[in-house]
């Protein structure tokens, strides 16, 4: 099979038939070999019957359904663990990403051995103050702590070999960093192709501002897992080394300071407990502990496996 479009969606029932229409123009033109699933992720619309209708009178239409809402990235997840296609592309159902890119994307993977290719939605049709500024900023923080130099980060349209999908772990809401979750498990080659941005046809946009501190807060969350992940007791464990040493410095500071004092019998000797670097240095000894001990409590984490189930499918068809 050459193509797997992976396509999440919420509530999303008016753009079904004519994102189906315009995919299967896209395919029969360019002689693919495809699967089409679509992943229902909750919705509360007619978007499942339509997915099943559409099922029926197109066997290369699949779909899964969750029992509620779960994320984008559970809905990728569970995506990438049906697609067989050499080529996986992922994109969004509101009909703002074009299914005429799908020929120039798979190129990429196929003919120019990248082993992930992103869209760059360079000309976009949002809010400047509510969607182009803030994803500009932070598509340029995401730049700075990944190293991986994409304009786009949160474009939904993006083309994988299937390899690459079968070795990474989609979780949270880290579906704007699959191309460093990429990177961090080896694939190194990793391209852009500017890609056309249609303005939303039917329905509401499904993110607001939230999206974006999230985001940011996910930014950190993949920085610490791409260095410490596994090993995190290599920062905790040295950040509480380094406080426990500097508290305890100080309260040998405290306690010689003391001592030569009552040696030399001055009169000024105060209590120990009345200095404030003794409660700079019990607060410093406290906190090493306790990074320590979270240093080590994460390595045990590491070594306990995680069976629990990330989202719970009620349907599926063709799969």
């Amino acid at each position: 099979m050459n193509l797997s479009l992976i396509i999440p969606l919420l509530n999303e029932q008016e753009s079904l038939p004519e994102l189906h229409q315009w995919i299967v123009r896209v395919m029969t033109a360019s002689s693919y070999s495809y699967e089409v699933i679509f992943i229902d992720d909750g919705s509360t619309d007619d978007s499942w019957k339509i997915i099943e209708q559409l099922s029926q009178e197109n066997s290369n239409i699949k779909g899964i359904r969750f029992l509620r809402n779960f994320g984008k990235s559970q809905a990728l997840h569970a995506g990438f663990a049906k697609a067989q296609g050499d080529v996986i592309i992922t994109m969004d159902a509101d009909l703002q990403d074009s299914p005429d890119e799908i020929p120039g994307l798979y190129s990429m993977v196929i003919h120019q051995n990248f082993d992930l290719v992103s869209g760059w939605k360079k000309k976009r049709y949002d809010s400047i103050v509510g969607k182009n500024l803030p994803s500009k900023l932070f598509n340029w923080a995401a730049r700075k702590t990944s190293g991986v130099q994409l304009n786009d980060f949160n474009c939904g349209l993006k083309a994988y070999k299937n390899v690459v999908i079968k070795n990474i772990e989609v979780s949270g809401e880290m579906h704007r960093y699959i191309p460093v979750l990429a990177k961090n498990a080896g694939f190194a080659k990793i391209g852009e192709k500017v890609v056309i941005h249609q303005a939303r046809k039917y329905g509401e946009s499904k993110f607001g501002m939230n999206r974006f501190i999230n985001g940011f807060l996910d930014l950190i969350t993949i920085w610490f897992l791409s260095k410490y992940g596994k090993r995190p007791m290599h920062l905790f464990g040295a950040l509480g080394v380094l406080m426990f040493i500097i508290g305890l410095l100080s309260t040998f500071f405290i306690i010689a300071i003391k001592l030569l004092k009552l040696f030399v019998f001055d009169e000024s000797t105060i209590l120990v407990t009345a200095n404030p670097l003794f409660y700079i240095a019990l607060t410093a000894m406290i906190i090493g502990s306790q990074l320590f001990l979270a240093g080590f409590l994460g390595e045990i984490i590491l070594r306990t496996k995680n069976n629990e189930e990330r989202y719970k499918i009620s349907k599926e068809v063709n799969l």
